[in-house]
């Protein structure tokens, strides 16, 4: 399975539409590891507006852990069939091994600004 991450110097970038780029671990769900890592630059611009969802589903991304994010980008990424888990931060290996523990919940925060126009 693959799983990206909105991402600056390794860190959950808390505002997925203007990342510096995405992480994307590949892991195995039944041993509970991380396989591998790569980076995606981010599109120039805002990603909501951008064709990252459509990238990252071609690349068969699966779940996207995030920061903040807005429902606009939310039902893009759903659409795009990548589920989001929300309220992450920290190191991004850190979180995907949260996340394989089983230890991370959506915390349902979204965006309410919007930089882009």
């Amino acid at each position: 399975m693959k799983i990206a991450l909105p991402s600056r110097q390794n860190q959950i970038d808390n505002h997925f539409g203007h990342c510096e780029y995405y992480t994307i671990f590949t892991v195995d769900n039944n041993t509970k590891e991380i396989i591998s890592s790569e980076t995606l630059p981010s599109p120039s611009g805002c990603g909501c507006k951008s064709n990252i969802a459509q990238i990252l589903s071609e690349m068969d991304v699966k779940l996207m852990l995030a920061g903040n994010m807005g429902e606009g980008a939310v039902k893009v990424l759903n659409n795009s069939g990548i589920d989001v888990l929300r309220g992450c931060s920290g190191d991004v290996k850190t979180v995907v091994l949260k996340w394989l523990e089983g230890s991370l919940v959506d915390s349902g925060d979204s965006c309410h600004e919007h930089e882009c126009h």
